[in-house]
């Protein structure tokens, strides 16, 4: 508890960054150190600007313990850099919170293949339909979403996540104890409760538009990867985009209408840097080797389809169930396609199968499998899996 004093210290200091808590810690060995500091000692810390030197002059704790109180009676739970269950992905990034204060239960982070889901507020109806349909995916498939909690693409991913019984966590940009925006109240209740909702600002920290864009690299830095769904070229997510670059995450993006200003962003990160997905799979699938127990590829979100309603003669309704399509009709459904690509396709039919072993099959060289393969990606007949695997999906 003495040590949580004096970070929270550091962090009230309104005007001292993220990266000069670094520098003291490193330079002092902890905030208590830096707390009893003599005046001239800070003169000798690297990085510190002469504004920051200032206001490490000020040791009144007051504040602190208006803060400490404020926790404790809104059951908001404190962590600081050097607790064990302080996530250690988000320590890695080059200016990590120094504390977050967190409502609800936070997942163990680095145990997770946690993915950013963001976007703009504004989002059309393309928008909010593909901000849930991922957030359902990935959670359903072992992931866990993390988002701002904001209108828009935020909200409907920490919705479609919520749908498939969580978790989900939230980062906000305004204090631990501000539900923003208000209309997202019972949404940041709903998330803290089967999951968290942190922030680096405290109980009564008051709310600035610079500290939407701060809390982006904590969205970024607790995820594995960033997803962009919806974003004009002028957006805070390509901010987050961009943070998740900088600290070495993966990128990824769902495509959009080329004339349309929403997927404007998305579009351009697909040219330059990001992945194309449409579903959470295609995100998940790149974790697969390092969270091989957690991520469940079956166990993809389907939207059910109301069955055709027919009457019988004595006028009650019967549900026609749609007709099940069996393998064994494969030979008629390969005619369009040549000889050559038919041939691929039989390799598939009883599981998916690495490229070398297509290749062996075949008795076709390398080039003209990849080339086959390629091809029949592009008609929909096949899907590329990680590790130069490929399925069948007729």
């Amino acid at each position: 508890m003495a040590q949580i004093r004096y970070w929270i210290w550091l962090t009230a200091l309104e005007g001292l960054r993220p990266i000069a808590v670094r520098y003291l810690f490193d330079h002092f060995g902890g905030p208590m150190e830096a707390y009893y500091a003599a005046e001239g000692a800070y003169e000798d810390v690297p990085g510190l600007t002469a504004k920051e030197k200032v206001l490490l002059k000020n040791k009144d704790l007051d504040r602190v313990e208006f803060i400490l109180e404020a926790c404790r009676r809104k059951n908001i739970r404190i962590l600081t850099m050097q607790d064990a269950s302080y996530p250690d992905r988000l320590r890695q990034i080059p200016d990590p919170p120094p504390v977050l204060y967190v409502r609800g239960e936070l997942p163990y982070m680095d145990e997770l293949p946690a993915v950013a889901v963001v976007g703009t507020r504004k989002a059309s109806p393309y928008g909010i339909k593909m901000a849930t349909k991922l957030g359902q995916e990935i959670t359903a498939c072992g992931g866990c979403v993390v988002t701002g909690l904001a209108l828009g693409v935020d909200a409907a991913a920490a919705r479609g996540a919520l749908l498939a019984d969580g978790p989900v966590v939230g980062v906000l940009g305004t204090a631990i104890d501000v539900d923003y925006p208000p209309q997202n109240a019972p949404l940041i209740a709903d998330a803290a409760s089967v999951g968290a909702v942190v922030s680096e600002f405290p109980p009564g920290y008051p709310t600035k538009p610079e500290n939407f864009p701060q809390r982006n690299r904590i969205i970024s830095g607790l995820s594995c990867g960033t997803c962009v769904v919806e974003a004009p070229v002028r957006s805070g997510a390509l901010i987050t985009a961009n943070l998740a670059l900088e600290q070495g995450r993966d990128l990824f993006a769902v495509p959009g209408n080329a004339d349309s200003p929403n997927s404007a962003g998305p579009n351009a990160l697909i040219r330059d840097c990001a992945k194309a997905v449409t579903c959470g799979m295609d995100i998940l699938e790149e974790y697969i080797g390092l969270y091989s127990g957690r991520i469940h590829a079956d166990a993809v979100v389907f939207t059910p389809v109301p069955a055709p309603e027919t009457r019988t003669e004595e006028g009650k309704t019967k549900i026609d169930k749609p007709e099940t399509i069996s393998y064994i009709d494969l030979e008629s459904r390969l005619e369009p396609f040549s000889e050559d690509q038919k041939a691929l396709l039989r390799c598939l039919v009883k599981g998916d199968a690495h490229v070398d072993d297509i290749i062996a099959a075949t008795g076709f060289t390398p080039a003209k499998v990849l080339a086959g393969l390629t091809m029949l990606s592009i008609r929909g007949a096949v899907k590329a899996l990680p590790g130069k695997r490929f399925q069948l999906t007729l």
